[in-house]
């Protein structure tokens, strides 16, 4: 079957190269739907809402079967430019869409990759500020926030303090996308710093802030997928290329200890969406020449693409009851790392956790019944492009009319509310403060 494919793959069309400079909305919608149009069997072309100017935000799904979900096909999303000025994201994930079709059925791991993974690529979250950008700056353009004039990775609820501004379209948008879809990994890529940044960006003393740092529960995992990117690209694993004076270590640092950020993207996929999530800083310059971007490319794509595999971590399956039937909504957490929010099956009754190889204790909970236990035991070896699948039949009839199958993880409120924010024993120092006061912006 794969043999067929490869050589199916001579024979496909191809869509004209896309060259190396920045494209603008008309220009990238042309590319997108001329991809759509070419690669119809493996691609999905869809908007996922309008920007405050009435752009369409993109997004193209590559897998074997776009369209929609299939069983155990972990759900992947790359999201970029959600800072308009922040531009070599945008064109980064072109040439990965590019690069991603034109070597299905050419180069075996795209081609596993493509029938393993439904991967989504939005390569702008802010079309409005993009091209409001009249003369492109290393540091800031007026296109960094979108038409309201608001900064979309400020515009998120925040589990750790009240985030009372207006939600934006983009952020309305992208947050009901969530929804959608059973999302397990994702990154966002920016521009200012060459770093891979990962949960928390916000925090409070229980989560390690008096130590300069807000770690999640799957700490481990999170630095293991920053590590993943960073390594794979031979400026960013040097830590600290743009002299901003970070500690990031081998190109990679805590979203706190770097600066707090309130409302960011990457803490609010983690708790209220169930996808681990971190943050890309791709380049130095926001706004780079654009004869720069080959070099950019280079650096990029091998990290983009061991990125997207490490989506097949851990352990995958479905619960069920003693009679066979899914069940939806039910708790399924590490017995050691329980989330803010609980993680919960999907519709079909599938969990996705993303794990490091070790032995752990899986709880699965269910309204009405003591919570079950099972051990897995995640090998060190890859799985061939799949996590461990672990299937849980449970020993009783699962009251389904028990389990409400859309019911909200959480509320979209500060999760620790009654904690001070920032007070000044969880602030970072003085000294920390001020040598990343300037790079606020970068982020």
């Amino acid at each position: 079957m794969d043999r067929a494919r490869l050589w199916l793959g001579l024979l496909l069309p191809l869509v004209a190269a896309l060259d190396f400079r920045y494209h603008h909305q008309a220009e990238m919608e042309a590319f997108l739907k001329a991809v759509a149009r070419n690669y119809s069997s493996i691609t999905h072309l869809h908007s996922i809402g309008k920007s405050v100017r009435g752009r369409n935000l993109w997004v193209l799904v590559v897998g074997r079967f776009p369209k929609e979900h299939r069983i155990g096909i972990p759900e992947f999303k790359y999201v970029a430019n959600m800072h308009g000025d922040e531009t070599v994201g945008r064109e980064m994930l072109l040439h990965l869409i590019e690069y991603l079709v034109t070597s299905d059925g050419r180069d075996p791991e795209v081609t596993h990759l493509i029938n393993s993974t439904r991967i989504h690529i939005m390569p702008s979250m802010n079309p409005d500020g993009f091209e409001a950008v009249k003369k492109p700056d290393c540091f800031y353009s007026n296109g960094r926030e979108n038409s309201n004039d608001y900064d979309l990775n400020r515009n998120f609820p925040d589990a750790f303090e009240l985030n009372n501004v207006s939600r934006q379209p983009e952020t309305v948008a992208v947050m009901e996308w969530l929804k959608t879809e059973t999302f397990v990994l994702s990154a966002n890529l920016h521009g200012g710093a060459l770093v891979a940044s990962y949960p928390f960006d916000n925090g409070v003393p229980a989560t390690g802030t008096l130590h300069f740092r807000s770690l999640t529960p799957d700490d481990d995992v999170f630095q293991y997928l920053a590590h993943t990117y960073a390594s794979k690209n031979p400026d960013m694993k040097k830590g600290d290329q743009c002299k901003n004076k970070m500690n990031s270590p081998n190109g990679i640092i805590n979203g706190y200890s770097w600066y707090p950020l309130k409302g960011g993207m990457q803490d609010y996929n983690y708790i209220w969406a169930q996808c681990f999530e971190i943050t890309l800083e791709l380049s130095c310059c926001k706004y780079p020449p654009e004869e720069k971007l080959p070099v950019f490319w280079n650096f990029n794509k091998a990290s983009l693409i061991e990125y997207i595999k490490q989506v097949h971590l851990g352990v995958k399956g479905q619960v069920f009851d003693q009679n066979g039937n899914p069940l939806p909504n039910a708790i399924v957490e590490v017995q050691d790392r329980k989330h803010i929010c609980p993680y919960r099956t999907n519709k079909f009754g599938e969990y996705y956790l993303l794990l490091l190889p070790g032995s752990y204790i899986i709880n699965v909970t269910v309204p009405g019944h003591d919570p079950h236990l099972t051990k897995v035991v995640i090998p060190g070896k890859s799985q061939n492009f799949s996590a461990l699948k672990k299937d849980i039949l449970l020993p009783f009839r699962g009251q389904l009319d028990s389990i409400p199958e859309s019911s909200p993880s959480c509320p979209v409120a500060p999760l620790y509310g009654d904690v001070p924010s920032h007070s000044a024993a969880s602030k970072p120092s003085l000294f920390l403060f001020l040598m990343t006061i300037f790079y606020i912006l970068f982020k």
